[in-house]
């Protein structure tokens, strides 16, 4: 038994993952040639999508990762987006593109963006590698989007199911009977 074993299906496979974030390097290359980048990470699920995403970065630019959380009671947000781990570096005048795996309901990116504005960096972006626009509770998109993906339960990638599964080289629909037992 292994972790493919609990793969419904894959959804996006290794070369997909591979080919969008060559696109989104090259993409996020053109558009600060010359400027301040700073890529900051949510961890832990943007880990393998920033290892990729950097490495396909060809020109200067500098990393940092925060842990942030919308807690509430249990599986809900409440819309409050806790600091758990902050950045190191001061963000005035640098051009920060916040690193996520997935942009889901939008919630902790709503509440992060605006808190990040105010340490008065000269622009503040998203790049995600999955979107699931169809579980969007708020008006946010990404400046930088690699795949649309469908309302499913996903691993893989940097995405986990208590914890397990980040290092699946693909993204893969998770069968129910995995986490309903």
């Amino acid at each position: 038994m292994t972790m493919h074993d609990d793969i419904k299906q894959i959804l996006v496979s290794e070369e997909e993952l591979k080919a969008k974030v060559a696109e989104l390097g090259a993409q996020i290359s053109r558009d600060y040639a010359g400027k301040d980048l700073l890529l900051v990470g949510i961890l832990k699920g943007s880990v393998v999508f920033m290892a990729d995403l950097m490495r396909a970065i060809t020109i200067p630019c500098k990393i940092d990762f925060m842990v942030v959380s919308s807690y509430g009671s249990g599986t809900t947000t409440t819309g409050l987006v806790k600091i758990v781990k902050d950045l190191d570096q001061d963000l005035s005048g640098k051009d920060v593109v916040i690193v996520e795996d997935i942009l889901d309901t939008g919630v902790t990116l709503s509440n992060l963006v605006p808190m990040l504005k105010m340490r008065h960096p000269n622009s503040v972006r998203i790049c995600t590698i999955l979107d699931k626009p169809s579980r969007r509770k708020v008006d946010i998109t990404a400046d930088y989007s690699g795949c649309a993906i469908p309302d499913e339960f996903v691993v893989g990638y940097g995405l986990d199911y208590a914890e397990t599964y980040r290092n699946l080289p693909y993204v893969g629909v998770l069968k129910p009977e995995v986490y309903t037992h």
